[in-house]
């Protein structure tokens, strides 16, 4: 199954080259290991991550695309789809098949059709669009939804840390 897994990841990744999403880099750490990714996120426009780079590894398990990757910040990144050890958290990425809770539907859940592409694009979404009903960082949604003022603040910060920028006075 690894050989299978390692076609595709090298299939995915000549189609990243050839077409990149705006604000999205990734690829193999190195040409020996094709199953851990580093990328660089540009936090999307018109939200509280904009302009900021937030570097992340995807983690490839040997049967892919059978079974999903694992996706984790190396930055810090305070945002309610994300845990505090940077794990990714969104539906894309968890195991198929049916929900356990009943939350999510199969078809929001991993599927072999999906591609490392779609992956970075809906963190990107993510990162616009936080799903604070379906917390990863209880905090960070609750301040999300009570104290959006704060959570940008936050937010800010973060990208300015991100760009080596130095922080506002308090």
């Amino acid at each position: 199954m690894a050989g299978y897994a390692l076609k595709r990841l090298m299939t995915e990744y000549k189609e990243l080259m050839s077409h990149t999403p705006e604000g999205i880099l990734a690829a193999p750490i190195d040409e020996e290991n094709f199953f851990e990714w580093e990328c660089l996120i540009t936090g999307p426009e018109a939200t509280p991550f904009a302009y900021g780079v937030f570097p992340a590894r995807i983690s490839f398990p040997q049967d892919y695309p059978l079974s999903p990757p694992k996706m984790r910040f190396t930055c810090d990144l305070f945002h309610p789809n994300i845990y505090q050890d940077g794990r990714v958290c969104i539906s894309i990425l968890h195991a198929p098949g049916d929900d356990p809770t009943g939350y999510e539907t199969s078809s929001e859940r991993w599927s072999p059709v999906q591609s490392v592409e779609k992956i970075l694009l809906s963190v990107v979404s993510m990162l616009a669009e936080p799903n604070d009903e379906s917390a990863a960082n209880v905090n960070a949604a609750k301040m999300w939804r009570e104290d959006r003022a704060q959570f940008e603040r936050i937010a800010n910060n973060l990208v300015r840390k991100t760009l080596s920028l130095p922080q506002p006075d308090s």
